[in-house]
């Protein structure tokens, strides 16, 4: 085997330095050629005041392994703190979210015994940009951001992922039927690459209907790409789905960096017991051995762990009377794993992992590709204000409209109630108020002088969208 791979590990909080010794000891035994550098990362450093949860000299050490295996950490609740996977994979360009969720049946008992998906999320955008703002009393915003090219890298990754793994089918859920302009994007992008791979079946499920598929029948699916929200939680859901949550792991892959690690918690109220499941993070490890190619030894040690849950070796969160064979602590799972190396279970499909190497080369170029025409035909004013009712704020606000300007509609929580609204509509002190053009175009100076009509008339104006054409299509929605 060639010379030792360089990666960065943080051992967390909680459980984490339990389950991350337990990780190392067995894939070190197994082979694995690694040089380990250790950084700290998690509560100790939001107590020293970072709000990122690492310390600005830990990026050094990632910047230089690129590969990081991260052990859970807790998250202060409450502002002032920022996710550190969040920050991590935003500023690493982790783009995609890799879950694998298996049913080990019989062995971890579930309500689907023929279960093997793999969950594609994409990773850096949709709410989890994190743009939120307080806009009245009664309102909070959170901005929901889509991209062709962030759609794209998800995407085509769960096609070549598929493809370089004997994958049939990949499945995209999305929310098009009500967010047209977003969850529309993400739809029509997939479509567009799904073109180039004819050897693969694809399909698109609304998420609604296509999680309530997946909860009932998760042999029908093999692949599955979402944006990052339904990801996330549908991620859990699947992976609960396999018998326990604790036994899966996950990788977040981007262009240069790559990182490893369980999708559970820290759960403190385990930590320091010698009690918890170290399997979510040693699957996450299994998964980072497989993308430094150690295959091979990514191989032994899956393996391994699947013939130790064969003979019935669990700790307590999976252990089953009549079922498993004997109770163990986190150092003593360690050491049947290890002591099953070179071992494949017999009951259970063993696993084999190959080399590859995913072909992220981008189908359109961004940067050249034929820009839209695009035109300014008017500008939503959104207001803090509760000094009547709907009809009353159409009534002024209709007469202040400036020259080409005109008052179109209200709305109130998305739901219009201005012109013809009704009374019943129940609505808050947050007013979109939108003011287009009969026809042709407006500038950015009218908008201006709209906005001065708000200032002396005393509103209190909290923000403004621009309304654009594209080629003549409306850029925004009705």
């Amino acid at each position: 085997m060639s010379e030792n791979t360089p990666i960065t590990v943080a051992y967390g909080d909680g459980i984490g330095p339990e389950i991350m010794q337990a990780t190392l000891d067995i894939i070190q035994a197994a082979g694995a050629k690694l040089d380990i550098e250790v950084i700290e990362i998690g509560e100790k450093v939001y107590g020293r005041g970072i709000a990122e949860g690492i310390e600005p000299s830990a990026w050094t050490s990632l910047l230089r392994t690129k590969v990081f295996l991260k052990a859970p950490i807790t998250t202060p609740q409450g502002g002032g703190f920022k996710s550190l996977n969040v920050a991590t994979r935003k500023t690493l360009g982790l783009y995609a979210n890799i879950r694998p969720c298996v049913s080990y049946a019989p062995y971890i008992q579930t309500k689907h015994p023929v279960m093997d998906v793999v969950i594609m999320r994409e990773n850096e955008e949709d709410l989890y940009a994190g743009i939120e703002y307080r806009q009245t009393d009664q309102v909070m915003q959170g901005l929901k951001l889509i991209s062709s090219p962030g759609s794209e890298k998800i995407i085509r990754y769960a096609f070549e992922y598929a493809k370089a793994n004997g994958r049939k089918k990949v499945t995209c859920f999305m929310k098009d039927n009500i967010m047209k302009f977003t969850d529309g994007l993400f739809h029509k992008i997939f479509d567009q690459v799904g073109e180039e791979y004819p050897d693969i079946e694809k399909e698109s499920w609304i998420v609604d209907i296509g999680a309530a598929k997946l909860a009932t029948s998760p042999e029908s699916f093999d692949v599955v790409v979402m944006e990052n929200l339904y990801g996330d939680i549908l991620s859990d859901v699947t992976a609960q789905m396999t018998g326990s949550v604790g036994l899966a792991g996950s990788a977040n892959i981007g262009d240069k960096c790559a990182m490893f690690e369980a999708i559970h918690g820290s759960a403190p109220r385990r930590a320091g017991q010698n009690a918890a499941n170290p399997s979510g993070l040693l699957l996450g490890a299994v998964l980072m051995l497989a993308h430094i190619n150690q295959s091979e030894v990514a191989t032994k040690v899956h393996n391994a762990w699947l013939k130790t849950l064969e003979d019935g070796v669990n700790t307590y969160d999976i252990f089953r009377e009549g079922v498993s064979k004997e109770k163990v602590g986190t150092k003593e799972f360690a050491q049947a794993v290890i002591a099953r190396l070179g071992q494949k279970p017999t009951t259970l499909k063993p696993v084999e992992y190959h080399d590859f190497e995913v072909k992220m080369q981008p189908h359109y170029d961004y940067r050249t590709i034929k820009k839209a025409k695009k035109d300014l035909v008017g500008v939503d004013v959104f207001l803090h204000w509760t000094e009547g009712t709907a009809e009353e704020l159409g009534n002024k606000l209709k007469n202040i409209a400036v020259d080409g300007l005109k008052l179109t509609a209200i709305t109130n929580r998305g739901v219009k109630v201005y012109p013809g609204g009704m009374k019943e509509t129940f609505c808050v002190d947050h007013w979109r108020c939108r003011f287009q053009v009969d026809s042709g175009t407006t500038t950015h100076e009218k908008l201006i002088a709209q906005l001065d009509k708000f200032r002396a008339e005393g509103y209190d104006f909290i923000k403004t969208e621009n309304l654009y054409t594209f080629d003549g299509e409306n850029g925004f929605t009705a």
